[in-house]
């Protein structure tokens, strides 16, 4: 019988503190935490916590965990494409383990769906969404829109309500107007819920920051991560 995962994860708050999304979507999985304490939305609110996250990793993997997740969307992209990429070496590199961020599972995400035309909801300002987007252009994919809810203080993304993150969705393919997908960019919005109405209105599938990140980090532990009735991404049973 194979022993229950162990997923350890780079947090962006200030404690060790599982996002509550993780647990609800895979309740037999084990997540361990370690905070890097990002102080605002905004690149110099990043600086510290992006300087914190390999020792984070590296403290992680001497937890015996399966993989590594760094969650935090903005937190990885803002350096750009290539700090990303050096990044994720760096990690893998000096932990010996499977490891993701965030910015790579809504990327995979994007692909599990066949994404290429695609409408962006986030909750950052202009500045954070210029680097989303730019991100996602190296990244192969043609950003149609973009609108953010403008947030710099880091924890008002849990503020908004499922309601506004569907409605903000809507302006955003609504703007690309021949999306094939949307991506709900900040893993502090509370997306659990969003998927389902989204793509039962619009008809493209739904690609979230949190839903994405755990939905991968399954994958890095050899787990196909499907879970049903959650949109059309996690419902996906594909090898991994």
């Amino acid at each position: 019988m194979r022993k229950p995962l162990r997923i350890g994860l780079v947090v962006p708050f200030a404690t060790d503190r599982v996002p509550a999304e993780g647990p609800m979507m895979y309740p037999d999985v084990t997540f361990i935490p370690r905070g890097v304490g990002v102080r605002a939305l905004t690149p110099e609110g990043y600086d510290a916590a992006f300087e914190a996250i390999l020792p984070a990793a590296k403290e992680l993997a001497k937890q015996d965990v399966d993989a590594i997740m760094v969650i935090g969307t903005s937190l990885t992209f803002y350096r750009g494409y290539e700090a990303h990429q050096q990044l994720l070496e760096q990690l893998r590199a000096e932990t010996g383990l499977p490891v993701s961020t965030m910015t790579e599972a809504v990327v995979d995400g994007l692909r599990s769906v066949g994404a290429k035309r695609v409408a962006v909801a986030t909750a950052y300002s202009d500045l954070v969404n210029e680097r989303l987007a730019d991100f996602l252009q190296r990244s192969g994919f043609e950003v149609l829109s973009i609108k953010g809810f403008g947030l710099t203080g880091f924890g008002d993304a849990a503020n908004q309500s499922e309601q506004d993150i569907i409605d903000l969705s809507a302006e955003a393919i609504d703007a690309a107007k021949a999306g094939d997908a949307v991506l709900i960019s900040c893993g502090g919005l509370k997306t659990l819920g969003c998927a389902v109405p989204i793509e039962r209105r619009h008809g493209i599938p739904v690609v979230t920051s949190t839903q994405s990140a755990f939905w991968k980090a399954l994958r890095l532990a050899g787990e196909d991560g499907q879970i049903p009735d959650r949109g059309r991404m996690l419902a996906q049973g594909s090898p991994v």
